[in-house]
This record gives C-alpha cells, structure tokens and sequence, in this order.
C-alpha cells in the first residue's frame, strides 16, 4: 500500500509577473528589457511546477517609470488584484524592480503580508517569511536606494556642470527655437515673433495691450496655444533669447545664438521694473474703448477691447472671454468678435435713436424734475434734442463717460445689439446740459 503523503498534490500558488524600466530608451525594440525580465521569471515559475506554481496571463509592465515612486500604472493595477485576493506570488527578475525605496518596500511587503502573498526574486535567493529573509531583504533595499540616490547626485552634479558650460539640458523648447543634435538653434520664423512681442512691449509699455494685439492677430505659441499674460511675462524675462544659459537662478553664457540684443532686453527690463499702477493708467488713455465694462455675449460673457497694428493703422475689436480662451458654447451663433468701430457707431446710433422716443423723454422728464423741481419741462425736452448736437464736439474720453452714463447695458445677438438705457443717467445728463455753462458741464 502507498504512503498517502506521496499522492498529495502541493497547493495550486497563483503567479504574478512584475517588470519595470526606469527609462523608454530601448522599449521600441522587438525584444526589450521588459522582455528580458519577464522571459527569465517564466523560466524560474516553469522551474517550480512541481511546487504547483501556475503562471496566470495577465503582464504587469512598467516602461519608463521610476522605481523611486510607486505612481506606476502596472503597480496600481497588481496591487488591486492582490487586494482581492486573486494571486499567491509577485516574480520579479531583481527586487529593486519592484521598488528602490526602502519606505516604499515596506509598505508594498505589509500589503504582501496583509494577503498572504509571497515575494520572490529569481536572482536574489530569499524568502520573505522567515527573520532572516527580512534582514536580507531590507540589506538589499538599502543598497538599492542608496545606488538611486548617489545616480541622482551624479545627475545633478552633471546637469549643473553643463549648465555652466551653456549647454542646453532638455525640456521645453522656448518659442523661436528647435533643438538639432541637443543644442538650440534659431527657428527664425518664431524669433521674428518673439522679436515682435518685445518691440511692441516696448512701444507699449504693457503687456496687457501686448496680448491684445497677439490675440486679435492671431498669434499663437510654440504649442499652437493663444498668447496669455502669463506667457509673455515668461518669454519677455527669459534669457534664453540674449543667448544665455540659467541654472538655478544664475546666468551663464550659452552655447545657442541670441534673438533679442542685451539694449532691447535691457529696456525691457526697465519698463518691467517700472510702477506698475502707472504703466496700467498708460495703458487705458492710449485704448479708447467706448463700451469697456458695458458690452456682453447673449450668454453673459463679457467682450473686452482687443487691437492690432498693422503698419500704421491701428484696428480694434471687442473679443468676448470665450473667444481668447478658445471656444465657442454651443447653441450660440452670435459673433464673439467684433470691429470697434462699427458696433460703437451702432450703439451711438441707437443712443441717439432711444433718447428722441416718447417714452424716453417722458422717462428724462420725470428724473430730471425729482432730481431738480425747478427745471422746466420744455427745457428736459430742448435739452435732449440738442443730444446728437452736442455729443459730436466731445472729446473720446467725454464720450466714453456719457455712454456709461446713459447705457447700462450692451447684448450682442445673433440678430444684432440690443441696448439697455440708464434713465437716472440720462436725468443727469440733462442737469449737466441745462448748466449755466453747458460746454463746460458737458466737454
């Protein structure tokens, strides 16, 4: 008779594969290091058959991640599969594959524990069970994140290095060049833009007018994105354009050609450096926006004055907030951009056209006379008829203080403006007409 111990079959253990590379370099290739890992873990699982070890079909690949973190997408996905309870053992091809973090580890070896889950690495012998694997595994983990730190150092040591020498050392590629064989070198149809941006800062003395222009004419970044504050501030303080390399806030000479000269750079910096409150104020007196704060989208957006030069002439707009962030809501078909000049003289048009109706001058009546019982209505009356008279001998500024005087509010349809008057504005304005010194109360 047959000893029943040899007729036990052993346990079936449910086996996981883990790999990883810190880098992408290489995992193009038909058999990369992924590959390599993975192809001698199945070889030591094939090894244990007998001890029921059964090799399960998912793959657990980690390319370009590294083993400093455990912000891994193949990781997160095994560790949800271990908390519900569907694998026994982790096969990695080295332990710091899993993680070179010795805090890391130990948290990965309590979720291991927690599930009764054992790790093994087929090139380092140990069983994490025992004391004694314990020790022999955090020896290793030690080694393995000392090895990551001291990279780390070397890395930055380097960096720095080639910092100083000029060397461009990756990363985003400023507008105006391209990287050939890891140096910079001018995209001159980008460093005529950013030639552009800093002369017209300097001819303007802001950015916010800067941005402006760019946007009315279309311009767009290194990432076919729209020109923002944020990103003109950025490009007109980098010294990358005067041909300089910066590490940790110290400027060296770089190996790249420069776009912008240090006299332009410098009067940049000068203007920047300048109040800031008194550029702003430069800012609104050289825009004449009649309808600034006044003109909105039929979906509430408020339009904001934009311009743009070209050659001598100056062109001005009214773009609503949806417009310069790059979309349009739906259902709308109003425009979300719109010629200055023409909706100012449309609204001035329908001012004068409201201001002479019935019901508007009854309206003027009755607020000018709460307002002041003494004034005569024929002259509230005689007052408002000399309104289209009077505001042609205004200067822009005048103008612009009228119109937010009488208009409450500008909506932009699809079928055309619609203007919301102000009737205690326009009480005041005739008072100010009927003035001893009309030309005086009034321009």
């Amino acid at each position: 008779m047959r000893d029943s111990s040899t007729l036990a079959t052993p346990r079936r253990q449910r086996c996981a594969i883990y790999t990883r590379k810190s880098s992408e370099e290489g995992l193009e290739q038909e058999f990369n290091s992924l590959d390599a890992q993975r192809e001698a873990c199945e070889a030591y699982t094939a090894s244990q058959k007998a001890e029921g070890w059964v090799l399960l079909r998912d793959r657990y690949d980690d390319g370009g991640f590294s083993g400093g973190t455990l912000e891994r997408p193949a990781l997160k996905r095994l560790l949800a599969v271990i908390e519900a309870g569907l694998i026994d053992v982790v096969v990695v091809y080295k332990i710091d594959r899993l993680s070179r973090s010795l805090m890391d580890f130990a948290k990965l070896v309590e979720v291991f524990d927690r599930c009764g889950v054992t790790f093994v690495s087929v090139t380092q012998s140990f069983n994490t069970t025992t004391s004694m694997g314990r020790l022999t595994l955090n020896i290793l983990l030690s080694f393995a994140q000392f090895e990551r730190e001291v990279i780390g150092e070397r890395i930055r040591d380097k960096f720095a290095a080639s910092r100083k020498r000029g060397m461009w050392m990756g990363g985003f590629v400023p507008l105006g060049y391209d990287v050939q064989d890891r140096k910079l070198v001018v995209n001159e149809a980008e460093a005529a833009l950013v030639r552009h941006v800093f002369e017209r800062f300097i001819h303007l003395g802001s950015v916010t007018l800067v941005v402006r222009e760019l946007q009315a004419e279309g311009r767009l970044t290194k990432r076919g994105k729209p020109f923002d504050k944020g990103i003109v501030y950025k490009l007109i303080n980098n010294r990358v354009y005067v041909g300089e390399a910066v590490h940790k806030g110290t400027s060296y000479p770089g190996e790249h050609e420069a776009i912008i000269d240090r006299d332009t750079f410098d009067k940049v910096q000068a203007i920047l450096a300048s109040n800031g409150y008194a550029r702003a104020a430069v800012t609104r007196s050289r825009t004449p926006a009649l309808l600034r704060g006044l003109i909105f989208t039929e979906t509430g957006r408020a339009m904001t004055p934009a311009s743009t030069r070209k050659g001598s002439r100056l062109y001005r707009y009214y773009v609503s907030t949806d417009a310069i962030r790059g979309r349009k809501p739906a259902g709308t078909t109003a425009p979300l951009r719109l010629p200055a000049d023409v909706v100012e003289t449309a609204v001035v048009r329908e001012i004068r056209r409201l201001v002479r109706t019935p019901e508007i001058v009854a309206q003027a009546v009755t607020t000018a006379r709460r307002e002041a019982p003494d004034v005569e209505e024929r002259d509230v009356v005689a007052a408002v008829d000399r309104f289209s008279e009077v505001w042609s001998t205004l200067f822009p500024a005048e103008q612009a203080r009228i119109v937010k005087l009488l208009v409450e509010r500008v909506t932009v349809t699809a079928d055309g403006l619609a203007v919301d008057l102000r009737t205690d504005g326009l009480g005041t304005m005739v008072r100010e007409m009927l003035a001893p010194k009309p030309e005086e109360a009034v321009a």
